[in-house]
């Protein structure tokens, strides 16, 4: 049940999603579902649940009341001060060392790993929030607006030394960075054309390309671009 309330989410939206849709995913008539939940709220919550951790629906007691007002939110927060951890994007945040392609291809390969182990939340999320306003504020507005603005200072400080190559803007570099990642490790599996591309082939392409537009070939030029 909790995985056809995801699907369901991840469809329509929490506006669109009723409780009927996840019962006839399911081949059930959607009255036998308040035997296990008690309202939309508490269905979208469980979907939450096992998006974040699906060997943790065992442990939900049935029915499971509506969350009060907030919780849902908190639930989310709690989840990401968790999970949400980069840490060698943080630790580039010091002084400069090391080789700079094995220093970008970990913070690459962390995100990318992160991305495709979530994939499933960040989905449920972000087509549920355009319905309502705290998680939407609190998805992109917080969460993925951080991630992103400590991407670009990365990129800003690494061009500054001389590490990476010149780039035009480095919020619109650091978008570039995390997009490539968004769609290779999670966008693709819902098109059909990309079927062909293994998770292995995505992962590597990913991570050689970006490596190719970022990395400075031996005596390029350090500067060009006016970074920002």
């Amino acid at each position: 049940m909790a995985r056809s309330a995801c699907r369901v989410f991840i469809k329509k939206g929490y506006r669109r999603a009723l409780l009927t849709d996840v019962g006839t995913d399911l081949g059930l008539s959607h009255a036998i579902l308040y035997r296990y939940v008690e309202s939309k709220e508490a269905l979208f919550q469980l979907a939450l649940l096992y998006a974040m951790d699906p060997e943790a629906i065992e442990a939900v007691a049935v029915p499971l009341a509506a969350p009060p007002k907030g919780h849902t939110l908190d639930l989310v927060k709690a989840w990401a001060a968790d999970r949400c951890r980069f840490p060698l994007l943080d630790a580039a945040a010091g002084d400069v060392a090391g080789d700079p392609a094995t220093e970008l291809a970990g913070i690459v390969g962390e995100c990318y790993e992160f991305v495709e182990r979530n994939r499933r939340l960040l989905a449920l999320i972000e087509r549920s929030a355009a319905d309502v306003p705290e998680l939407y504020e609190l998805y992109f507005g917080e969460f993925r607006a951080a991630y992103v603005s400590k991407l670009a200072s990365y990129v800003q400080r690494r061009t500054a030394a001389g590490r990476l190559r010149p780039v035009p803007d480095a919020i619109a570099a650091a978008r570039f960075i995390t997009e490539s990642i968004a769609w290779f490790a999670w966008h693709r599996k819902a098109d059909a054309y990309s079927s062909m591309i293994s998770d292995a082939q995505a992962r590597q392409t990913v991570r050689e390309l970006l490596l190719a537009a970022f990395i400075r070939d031996s005596g390029e030029p350090t500067t060009g671009w006016a970074t920002s």
